[in-house]
């Protein structure tokens, strides 16, 4: 019969070695043992959308475009975001001036399995509206019903639409130019409403500490957002029709603010969630 059943007591003594050299000490000595391997740490997934782009360009200010500018704020609030929040990985819509349709913005974040979704654009006045230039201020939407009668940002972005081929089997029957159809896109599932306006709210909250003209927090039927399967919003960086605004977007200075404003946002809405 093998030693290790005829005495007991050989038995313990290898399960007292095994348990030494597990704490990793033989001897008084430590040893670099590691049975376990380190934790993996989770990857985040933001998608970063340049609004507007390509054919889909039309507004404008006295020098600048919106798809311009989006682009480049875009652009830098990605960079930014990958040195602040270890193991992130970004992914852009689109990194330069192409169109890309609405339905398809939203797709690439949900193939992603991504964990949250940005889309930056600038507001803007119809030059027909009077004192159109003395409109400013930010606001961040997210996608809900909303009342007809307060859709103004959604008729605006959601114009693209009809630049896309197809568009009413992209998007269920909805027509941009039928106000009521706005119920299609508000009956969509958004599993993801309440998270979505936490988010907004403290991106709304960096602004105004930021000096910024607080136009709030508003639930609109956005086709962009309308099928996220993470919590997503738009926030409209500015007035590009206001020329004081206008020259804030365009700054070095006030896109990198704008920038600080969205990813401390992002920061601090992580830790709210226990996710940094």
């Amino acid at each position: 019969m093998p030693d290790l059943i005829r005495n007991p007591l050989s038995f313990k003594n290898i399960f007292v070695c095994l348990i030494l050299l597990n704490a990793g000490y033989v001897k008084g000595q430590s040893l670099p043992v590691q049975l376990l391997p380190p934790p993996i740490a989770k990857t985040m997934t933001i998608v970063v959308d340049a609004g507007h782009g390509g054919k889909d360009g039309s507004t404008r200010g006295e020098f600048s475009r919106e798809k311009d500018v989006a682009l480049q704020v875009a652009l830098l609030l990605g960079q930014t975001l990958e040195k602040e929040i270890p193991n992130l990985k970004v992914i852009y819509t689109r990194t330069e001036d192409v169109f890309i349709p609405l339905y398809e913005r939203i797709d690439i974040a949900n193939r992603a399995h991504a964990d949250l979704f940005i889309s930056i654009h600038c507001n803007s006045m119809p030059a027909s509206m009077r004192g159109r230039t003395a409109v400013t201020g930010v606001e961040t939407l997210v996608s809900g019903s909303g009342r007809l009668g307060e859709q103004d940002a959604a008729v605006r972005e959601n114009a693209s639409i009809l630049l896309e081929k197809d568009y009413k089997d992209n998007y269920e029957g909805y027509n941009p130019n039928d106000p009521e159809s706005f119920i299609i896109l508000s009956l969509m599932k958004n599993a993801y409403r309440r998270q979505s306006i936490k988010l907004a709210g403290l991106i709304q909250q960096q602004y105004i500490k930021a000096g910024r003209v607080d136009r709030g927090v508003k639930e609109q039927s956005l086709a962009v957002l309308a099928k996220a399967g993470m919590p997503a919003v738009l926030t409209e960086i500015g007035f590009i029709s206001n020329p004081g605004e206008e020259e804030y977007i365009n700054s070095q200075t006030g896109r990198e603010e704008i920038v600080r404003n969205i990813t401390t946002a992002i920061l601090e809405y992580n830790k709210q969630l226990g996710m940094n």
